[in-house]
């Protein structure tokens, strides 16, 4: 299966005029073209646009779903969207968005999660709609709109953040699971630095984006220096990311210790007799404290 591209996001358009009017997906400027988003050169007046959030949230998390479903061959992990876990405080007022675990079921144990995805995908490309041949075409990429897609935006990405951090501190269960920010455009270069430190932080294991080509010419940010941020160029590059968290033991782990206090933890921890029991009694002493 094929990353993001332009042809998922026409496809969308055409899905949802289905059941919804031009005016719930379209702005309207003052010549009465509908427009997925304020060209730059745009002068005119202006409206708001909510109604196309939750549709466009809808069809990128069933999308996500079936994407990880088609790279993901171990018949012991399933892929579940809308997911609770009221061990980490994820309940129906805010289900974490894509889930992978060992569970086929809405609702899972904390044990039985091993990936928490917070999806953050958006229209990328500027789209017309043409009301007389029921057309829907690219009139350009997000550089020639006022629009902030995905990553670019601020917002998004601070309101990803913090629902990455509740997650993470809402219990010590929580430290084993991978979170993961999914995007579909370039991340804003204000937040690179910061991506790469919650990632060496171990807070959040990556903001990953899965449009390998969101400009129409030229080429975007592939990497931060840390791996904080990822652009995959296929999903075979995707699958080898998703092997890696599977496979290794992650463990969070935080604290505010005297340095004293953090000697004797080592001291201690290192009476055990290999690498692995050293770190355990390390981690428990942390947690202890």
């Amino acid at each position: 299966m094929r990353l993001w591209n332009k042809t998922q996001e026409k496809l969308f358009f055409i899905n949802s005029l289905k059941a919804s009017s031009p005016g719930q997906l379209f702005y309207r400027d003052e010549n009465g073209n509908f427009l997925a988003y304020w060209p730059k050169c745009y002068k005119g007046l202006k409206s708001t646009l909510q109604s196309r959030n939750s549709l466009i949230g809808k069809f990128t998390e069933s999308w996500v779903k079936e994407l990880f479903n088609s790279v993901i061959d171990d018949e012991k992990l399933f892929v579940v969207n809308q997911a609770r876990i009221p061990s980490l405080g994820i309940t129906s007022s805010s289900p974490a968005d894509i889930v992978i675990a060992t569970e086929d079921k809405k609702v899972l144990k904390a044990s039985e999660v091993k990936v928490i995805f917070e999806v953050k995908m958006s229209i990328v490309w500027n789209w017309q709609y043409d009301v007389e041949t029921h057309n829907v075409f690219e009139i350009g990429d997000f550089r020639t709109h006022q629009g902030k897609p995905s990553f670019t935006r601020s917002d998004s990405i601070l309101k990803a953040i913090g629902k990455c951090i509740d997650i993470r501190v809402s219990n010590l269960k929580s430290s084993k699971i991978s979170l993961i920010v999914i995007g579909n455009a370039p991340l804003s270069n204000g937040f690179c630095k910061k991506a790469d430190y919650l990632k060496s932080a171990g807070i959040i294991q990556g903001f990953w984006s899965l449009n390998p080509f969101p400009l129409n010419h030229g080429n975007t940010r592939k990497t931060t220096s840390k791996g904080g941020f990822v652009r995959f160029n296929d999903s075979d590059e995707l699958k080898n990311n998703l092997n890696q968290l599977f496979n290794q033991d992650l463990n969070f782990f935080s604290g505010m210790e005297n340095l004293e206090d953090l000697g004797r933890y080592i001291e201690i921890s290192n009476m055990k007799n290999d690498y692995e029991e050293k770190g355990l009694e390390f981690l428990n002493l942390l947690k202890r404290s």
